[in-house]
């Protein structure tokens, strides 16, 4: 690890570990930092973000992340009356036929599964950059990409809390809108990995019937309380998923988390480095993407997900999976779900295929895309 690093690490344990009387759970939000004590060590963590930039040799510098391809934007509404933004791509070799249903493009959906994308906590569609340019390179699949409610161009809830159950609904109106017909997989990084369960909770005849694969990123069954965190509180500007969510989520509300999302945006950048990516000198505008993604998620969405997240608990819903071909992947040194929980996802779905990237963290296919590229297209194609 860098001196940056390490001096980075020292700095954050010293000054900003918060108190807090109970284990802290996992992904979410802050655990009442104020802003006065992220403030006192602003000037210092500007200096180490600076140094760290100027040191590391970036192979995405000139990469334009937010600007990717598709062939058909839309919005859906969910059943709960979110608005969803969807992204629809179809591959080079189409056939032409009629659409079933607005937002349908036309092809052939028998020919090649659908692949249906659902992204994290916190994130968006983004998340998966790198396997939707691969993709595209080679024009074989159809996919579908959208926001999550509450997350990136998607429309939030009037009022209430967030519940996996509806994120599952919201799924489940994103596949009847874009593949009413034909083969799916499903790829889930995180919260989308939960929200796959959820839906395989839920309906379990859709995914025996339509579902012809399953992958599973950097996720979790349940038992979230038991998450081996001991992370600082990532209280800063993004406010997001790499951030503890202590027992009594009434404590956290959205003024907390924007007052110290005030304090700077360079310690968000430094918190998102250090505990969002495995590796000790990770892509700088990578680390700058994601913590982009976080930063546009308002704290009023990061607060009303809370206790959805850490009450998640869907093992039973796993045994839906346990003829569909499944491919779980995850980073070794994931500090936000750590690989204990996707080996549990693995050990109860024995048929699945389990790959362990080494040196990768909690955003494993933006920090070792070649790898789960490669794992990703192995899978597709014994489909």
């Amino acid at each position: 690890m860098s001196s940056a690093s390490s001096s980075s690490s020292s700095l954050v344990s010293s000054v900003f570990t918060p108190k807090v009387g109970k284990r802290a759970g996992i992904i979410g939000a802050v655990v009442g930092l104020a802003a006065a004590g992220i403030a006192a060590g602003v000037a210092a963590e500007r200096t180490i973000v600076r140094r760290t930039k100027r040191g590391t040799i970036d192979p995405y510098a000139d990469e334009k992340f937010g600007e990717q391809p598709y062939d058909e934007s839309f919005m859906i509404t969910a059943p709960d009356g979110t608005d969803l933004h969807v992204e629809v791509l179809d591959p080079v070799d189409g056939l032409e036929v009629e659409p079933d249903f607005p937002g349908v493009t036309g092809t052939d959906l028998d020919a090649e599964p659908t692949i249906v994308f659902v992204h994290g906590f916190c994130l968006d569609m983004g998340t998966f950059y790198f396997q939707r340019k691969e993709l595209v390179r080679r024009g074989d699949y159809r996919m579908v990409f959208y926001d999550q409610p509450g997350h990136g161009r998607s429309g939030k809830l009037e009022s209430g809390e967030y519940h996996l159950e509806a994120l599952a609904e919201s799924l489940k109106a994103v596949i009847e809108a874009t593949v009413p017909t034909g083969p799916i997989v499903l790829v889930g990084h995180s919260m989308g990995g939960m929200t796959i369960m959820a839906l395989a909770e839920k309906y379990p005849d859709l995914l025996r019937s339509r579902v012809s694969g399953v992958v599973l990123m950097a996720t979790s069954g349940g038992k979230l309380e038991e998450a081996r965190l001991s992370l600082p509180s990532l209280a800063a500007r993004a406010g997001a998923p790499f951030l503890p969510v202590v027992a009594r989520t009434t404590r956290l509300t959205g003024s907390v988390i924007d007052r110290a999302r005030l304090a700077s945006s360079d310690l968000a950048w430094l918190l998102t480095r250090q505990f969002g990516f495995g590796g000790s000198a990770p892509s700088p505008a990578l680390v700058t993407f994601v913590e982009s993604m976080n930063s546009h998620t308002t704290a009023d969405t990061v607060t009303r997900y809370l206790r959805t997240i850490y009450s998640h608990d869907r093992f039973p819903a796993l045994d839906t999976l346990q003829d569909i071909p499944t491919l779980v992947i995850a980073g070794d040194k994931d500090q936000i779900l750590p690989v204990t929980h996707s080996r549990e996802i693995a050990r109860h779905l024995p048929n699945a295929e389990f790959i362990e990237i080494p040196d990768s963290g909690h955003v494993v296919m933006l920090e070792h895309a070649d790898e789960v590229n490669a794992a990703l297209l192995s899978f597709l194609e014994k489909l």
